[in-house]
């Protein structure tokens, strides 16, 4: 049977996680080392990058008419932009990455950011283009980071049009039935928000799976 778990639900399985900072969280995920699918059975990740935007307010009352947990990777200009949306994403239960890695400093920037829009700093993050090399692993991992790819890569920004975006939305079912767990998406364009999105949360209702975010599908 289809459920998405809630907020409240983790919190009752695991309060000593979600009661403190994402960086001292107690998981077994490792660091510094490329993740590309769900270690949980039957469970999808939502991903959407490149945020947060002016459509994210719409896609979280999308999610929370599903209650779906999604994962955020964030670049700095939308952060320091959008910062109220950071704080209501982190208020009803998603979770917060980084998407930048070019160097150390531009990590510990956005760190900076989001610490001061939601009082912590995210452990995950996901590389620009998913270009990453031993440098940048090492680095990495001595900052904690858990370093998220995709197995399901909708390619919505080549499809941001109406005529189109089924092609985006018969990638992902195509690439779910094939058994992938990761799901990329991006959250600044309309398409993927205002039809997309939904499609896919019914697709993942329809399997029988669930939609939860990494803290809980990767342990």
């Amino acid at each position: 049977m289809y459920t998405f778990f809630t907020l409240s639900l983790l919190m009752t399985l695991t309060p000593h996680v979600l009661s403190a900072p994402l960086n001292n969280a107690i998981t077994t995920v490792p660091t510094g080392q490329i993740i590309r699918s769900c270690t949980t059975p039957n469970t999808v990740a939502l991903t959407f990058d490149d945020g947060p935007s002016g459509y994210t307010p719409q896609l979280l009352d999308l999610l929370n008419e599903y209650g779906a947990k999604a994962t955020f990777f964030m670049i700095g200009e939308g952060s320091q932009e959008y910062p109220d949306t950071i704080r209501r994403m982190r208020s009803e239960g998603h979770q917060v990455g980084s998407h930048t890695y070019q160097i150390v400093q531009q990590m510990t920037k956005l760190e900076g950011i989001l610490q001061s829009a939601m009082g912590d700093i995210p452990t995950y993050m996901r590389p620009p283009y998913f270009e990453v090399n031993e440098q940048v692993l090492a680095a990495m991992n001595e900052l904690g980071y858990k370093v998220i790819q995709s197995s399901i890569d909708t390619k919505d920004y080549e499809n941001n049009d109406v005529s189109r975006i089924d092609i985006s939305y018969e990638k992902f079912v195509n690439e779910l039935n094939a058994g992938g767990s990761i799901v990329l998406a991006h959250d600044i364009h309309e398409q993927t928000v205002v039809s997309l999105a939904r499609r896919m949360m019914e697709e993942i209702k329809a399997k029988g799976f669930k939609s939860m975010f990494f803290l809980f599908s990767l342990v």
